[in-house]
């Protein structure tokens, strides 16, 4: 990550300073079984304070220039130890684009087989659990799922299920 101030000007021709937070491109992934079962993940999450639920992703390390797909199944893998028959692309992100370049791919995982997480040394308080799509509701209404991303990928779930 790195942060940027940038000199601008503004459409009025005044001048003026915009913060930059640049971030690498990441891959969320909604891992769903035969029985429209979701997969999440939850982890401490240092800037909030506490433990959050959210789905698999992840950037590549050091920067790296990877195809958001092949993210997606590494993510999958490390973080669940899920292997994905299928990989569907649902949309893109733009996390924050007010202040960030950062961009998201979000990817629909089925035909699932279990194997052993791979995590990262940073990821292995990481716990993760199956959710009905009912029970990820009800942790989102009550405030449980906070996660921006993976509420914004919902949403591009639910837009995918509703054409299909």
């Amino acid at each position: 990550m790195t942060v940027r101030e940038d000199g601008i000007r503004r459409a009025d021709g005044t001048r003026g300073i915009y913060g930059v937070v640049d971030k690498p491109t990441y891959a969320l992934v909604i891992p769903r079984d035969d029985d429209g079962r979701l997969h999440l993940v939850e982890q401490y999450r240092y800037p909030v304070g506490g433990r959050r639920w959210e789905f698999p992703a992840g950037t590549a390390p050091d920067r790296a220039d990877v195809d958001p797909a092949e993210l997606a199944v590494r993510e999958l893998g490390e973080e669940t130890g899920l292997a994905a028959a299928r990989m569907t692309l649902l949309g893109t992100l733009d996390c924050a684009p007010g202040m960030s370049s950062q961009r998201g791919h979000v990817y629909l995982a089925t035909g699932l087989t279990a194997g052993p997480p791979r995590r990262e040394h940073s990821e292995q308080d990481m716990r993760a659990a199956w959710f009905t799509p009912d029970g990820f509701e009800a942790m989102v209404r009550r405030g449980e799922l906070t996660d921006a991303q993976s509420l914004a990928a919902w949403a591009l779930l639910i837009l995918h299920d509703a054409r299909a």
